[in-house]
């Protein structure tokens, strides 16, 4: 078989949570940086069709691309790093998998043959590795298959790594193999026996690692690189330091100084130059060199679990950056904010944004997180179920609609100001069936959101059932709260403003699915300077006072 796009896989050993994604955004930042086309894909091995079902406690958030794929979180460094959109041919799952081959056996097309594991199961899996590779637009792809080298879900997929390198030939396909080098602090050792196990298991299955990045705490003296080196059949310079940072974005610099991408560009044959990631480093400075500070509360139901806002907070490191500012978030929890305390909680904030999520638990505490902002001129983001919240308050407070709701959470309640969508109402399977992906919105001109994106069409990425109930629309913004952002096509409200407020904005898309290093996302970019503006003021309030 002939190709003139090569492959990259990567897997992992010795334990979960290593960083494969950020390993695989890296590198792949790095071959961008000489030029090469690249993307990265994503293996999962449990059986949901997609991670859209998952509670963020179980999986982290949700990620969703311009096309409406919902998928794992990885994706959203990949596009962090590369500044380049992935598709729904960048996660695949083993309930995506065999959802396909079922339905090939249903139609008749493996001509009566005993459906098996292998060919058929590995055969979809090598089809879909390719589909990227195949399309004309990517000089490398970079494969990450998730879980860890040994879990009984990952053997599928290393057996179509195992076929594939031998179908794609020399030079071709490689495998990167991630794994720990843990520190004893007992024994005042670093121990490799895990990682020669890992790699023995990963052979064992019929794959030889061809480069081994390994995770520490210490930096590796060359006598152990040598002993890896020599129990696991790598070369010496194939031996990849990965040693813990302060940021994940120090990660390409630190696989730079260890040649990673040297490594891999003469494995697959192909020629290397000198990364120009001047605009990387020009990021990297900002962040660590920050000339002020802010603290933004971040108002959610699922905050004991960081991942669960992954891009959110991402996109803060972004705005940060970009205003020289280090962003402290104080994430709280919406569950335990009542009137009694929401200034205890709220007033020593510079911002607040309430975070997006599903569900009644917690929503009342949004309601008045989002009232004591609103009347105390803390500027205010609303994201998804944020925005809806309010619109709920503002009906509430504002214009006497004391049960105003959304039907999400009251069913039956009078005065549905959020209610669900109408092409949303005959659908009953919860998987992929929201209104999701990118779509046009145009802005009212003059609004501070067409100051802020200096156009007059944005496209932007949804996931939601619920909408803002336009009955309402003529009410609500005769009272002061504006829709400044409509579908172009069905008129749904999409951003609401409050024009008379320092800063106060809703949106019902997810912009920080588009932050990236290269492109903060304007909202939050003024989000945050609005909040160094509050900051600013009450530090020149509380000086003057003293």
């Amino acid at each position: 078989m002939t190709t003139t796009t090569k492959y990259i896989f990567v897997t992992g050993g010795v334990t979960s949570s290593l960083g494969k994604g950020i390993i695989a955004a890296s590198l792949a930042k790095l071959l961008q940086a000489q030029g090469y086309r690249v993307t990265i894909q994503k293996l999962d091995p449990y059986i949901n069709v997609d991670p859209g079902t998952l509670n963020p406690y179980e999986h982290g958030e949700c990620y969703v691309t311009e096309d409406g794929a919902e998928t794992d979180l990885d994706l959203g460094h990949y596009e962090r790093f590369l500044n380049v959109p992935t598709s729904q041919a960048n996660n695949v799952t083993t309930g995506r998998i065999y959802q396909s081959v079922i339905q090939k056996e249903r139609k008749g097309e493996f001509l009566g043959k005993t459906v098996q594991v292998v060919p058929h199961i590995t055969d979809e899996i090598k089809r879909r590795v390719q589909l990227l590779g195949k399309s004309g637009d990517y000089d490398i792809v970079i494969t990450e298959i998730g879980g860890t080298v040994g879990d009984i879900e990952s053997l599928p997929y290393i057996e179509a790594v195992r076929q594939l390198r031998w179908d794609l030939g020399d030079n071709n396909g490689i495998v990167i193999h991630l794994t720990l080098v843990p520190y004893l602090s007992a024994a005042g050792e670093l121990k490799t026996k895990p990682t020669q196990h890992s790699v023995k298991t990963l052979m064992e299955s019929g794959v030889q690692a061809d480069v081994l990045v390994c995770r520490t705490e210490h930096d590796l003296p060359n006598d152990l690189r040598r002993k890896l080196a020599l129990f696991c059949n790598v070369r010496e310079e194939a031996i990849i330091q990965s040693i813990d940072a302060s940021t994940i974005y120090d990660v390409p610099n630190l696989m730079l100084e260890e040649g990673l991408d040297k490594v891999v560009l003469k494995k697959l044959g192909l020629k290397g130059t000198t990364p120009d990631i001047t605009q990387w480093n020009q990021f990297l400075t900002r962040h660590k060199n920050p000339k002020s500070e802010i603290t933004i509360g971040l108002i959610g139901k699922y905050v004991e679990l960081q991942d669960s806002y992954k891009s959110i907070l991402e996109a803060f490191i972004h705005a940060g950056a970009e205003n020289e500012v280090k962003v402290e978030i104080e994430s709280i929890h919406s569950e335990y904010i009542n009137d009694d305390n929401a200034k205890l909680k709220l007033s020593h904030l510079d911002g607040v944004l309430v975070a997006p999520g599903f569900g009644e638990r917690g929503i009342e505490g949004k309601i008045n997180a989002v009232k004591y902002v609103r009347e105390n001129n803390i500027p205010f983001f609303g994201i998804c179920l944020g925005m809806q919240m309010a619109v709920i308050e503002f009906a509430r407070n504002v214009l006497n609609i004391t049960d105003a709701d959304s039907t999400e959470m009251n069913a039956t309640t009078k005065n549905p100001v959020i209610d669900l969508m109408e092409e949303q109402k005959s659908i009953t399977d919860k998987g992929g069936t929201m209104r999701l992906g990118a779509w046009a919105c145009d802005l009212k001109m003059g609004s501070k959101v067409s100051d802020i994106y200096k156009t007059e069409t944005i496209s932007e990425r949804h996931r939601h059932r619920y909408e803002f109930n336009s009955i309402y629309k003529d009410q609500i913004e005769a009272a002061g709260m504006v829709a400044t952002g409509l579908n172009p096509d069905t008129g749904l409200v999409e951003i609401v403003e409050i024009p008379d407020h320092p800063w106060f904005v809703g949106v019902q898309y997810h912009p920080e699915y588009k932050s990236t290093v290269a492109n903060p996302h304007p909202l939050f970019v003024a989000f945050v300077k609005a909040a160094l503006k509050n900051h600013k003021k009450k530090k020149g309030a509380s000086m003057a006072q003293n």
